[in-house]
């Protein structure tokens, strides 16, 4: 179950990147659940990762890694997260990377693995590595969908973007995947996203625009609001587009940065609309707050809400659960009167209460759409905020609650 028509772009291939994809029989014997992404050297890797306490295994490795070489290799494997793992987590994180590195002769830590599945279980490194030689067998620059197949695990469909861009008269590149369905409430960024791009960027330019772009994107987004274990997202710059460097202060940046931005919101709102159980896609907008975190606050407090999420899967315009989830949002010295909240272009609520033309028949129009805007105006200040989510329906309980047998 999923909103809307998904399917994936004609991705743009980027130079200096090649992918490829295998089936290891990590939980599904005919499943294609291993990926590796070669990187040319030289090019500039920036990453994000989970703020989850319980961050697994591979998430510490990455860390670790990018920190202490320029990556050649992505490893990614899916049906197992490798998280709450302890030592035999990192020693099975290791030895996954240590074997690409033997095979493709780089150094271990050139190597960053990445996972994603069932929590709390041991790591299948035999079937892992006994599918690298059929994944790089497989390496082209071509394959973003079979990647982007490859790292789903309970995704209905495959996620992906792709842009290109005239910088100077030449043409810049930007391809990404991403995967997520449940445990969505990212920290950073999404359960595990991957993007690449030809231009010309310098390491720490790269990591700045990654953390701005996921700002905005991933960081907006909420299925059930638990922050998973494995989130991680990764940028690759590979410097082999013939437009010139894009460098701090210049307009070239700015219009990159404006359709890098784009493809992040694009691939963060595919997750959402391939929620676990989703029948809606529903922004929630809060504008008039007097900060950032108070806008936050309160779009969260709304998208999180069970009463909520359950009257949007039921098309219930029970108006009512809406405005209790704003006044218990934290936000002090509200004033009542000032607050207007509308579903779409229906005003439900101003003046401290129903709106005086509000009708059950209006609102009823409004929540039988399968993509809604929940807008709120707190009437105190000039920062709105949006974020996007799910309603909660049958079909979530029961995908996670077998999501092990």
């Amino acid at each position: 179950m999923a909103v809307g028509k998904g399917g994936l772009p004609e991705f743009n291939a980027i130079s200096g990147v090649r992918l490829g994809v295998a089936k290891s029989g990590i939980k599904y014997p005919d499943r294609k659940d291993l990926v590796v992404f070669e990187l040319a050297e030289g090019a500039t890797t920036a990453g994000v990762f989970t703020k989850n306490a319980f961050c697994a295994a591979p998430v510490v490795l990455s860390k670790e890694h990018l920190k202490a070489t320029p990556p050649r290799y992505l490893l990614i494997n899916t049906g197992n997260a490798n998280a709450g793992t302890g030592a035999q987590g990192m020693e099975d994180a290791t030895h996954c990377c240590q074997a690409l590195a033997t095979l493709t002769g780089v150094p271990q830590t050139a190597v960053l693995p990445f996972s994603t599945g069932v929590i709390g279980e041991k790591l299948p490194v035999e079937s892992i590595v006994e599918g690298l030689p059929c994944a790089l067998s497989a390496l082209n620059e071509t394959d973003w969908a079979g990647a982007a197949e490859g790292i789903m695990t309970t995704d209905t469909r495959p996620k992906g973007a792709t842009r290109c861009i005239d910088i100077a008269g030449k043409d810049i590149f930007i391809s990404g995947i991403s995967k997520g369905a449940g445990m969505i409430m990212p920290n950073m960024a999404t359960m595990l996203g991957f993007v690449a791009t030809d231009a010309n960027i310098e390491q720490a330019l790269l990591q700045d625009l990654l953390i701005e772009c996921t700002d905005s994107s991933f960081n907006r987004i909420t299925i059930d609001g638990d922050t998973s274990t494995n989130d991680s997202c990764i940028l690759v710059a590979t410097g082999r587009s013939d437009a010139p460097e894009l460098k701090k202060g210049t307009e070239e940046l700015e219009l990159f940065k404006a359709e890098l931005k784009a493809l992040f919101v694009e691939l963060a709102q595919a997750i959402v609309r391939d929620g676990e159980g989703a029948t809606k896609f529903v922004s929630v907008i809060v504008d008039g707050a007097n900060s950032q975190q108070e806008a936050l606050g309160v779009a969260y407090t709304v998208a999180h809400s069970p009463l909520v999420k359950t009257a949007l899967f039921a098309s219930d315009p029970n108006w009512g659960r809406i405005l209790a989830a704003v006044g218990r949002a934290g936000v002090d010295d509200l004033n009542l009167d000032a607050i207007t909240i509308h579903l779409d272009e229906v005003c439900i609520v101003s003046e401290g209460g129903r709106d005086a033309e509000y009708t059950e028949e209006r609102g009823q129009e409004v929540m039988n759409r399968e993509e809604i805007s929940i807008l709120i105006n707190l009437g105190r200040g000039q920062v709105s905020e949006t974020i996007w989510t799910t309603d909660l329906s049958h079909e979530y309980v029961t995908i996670n609650a077998e999501y092990r047998t």
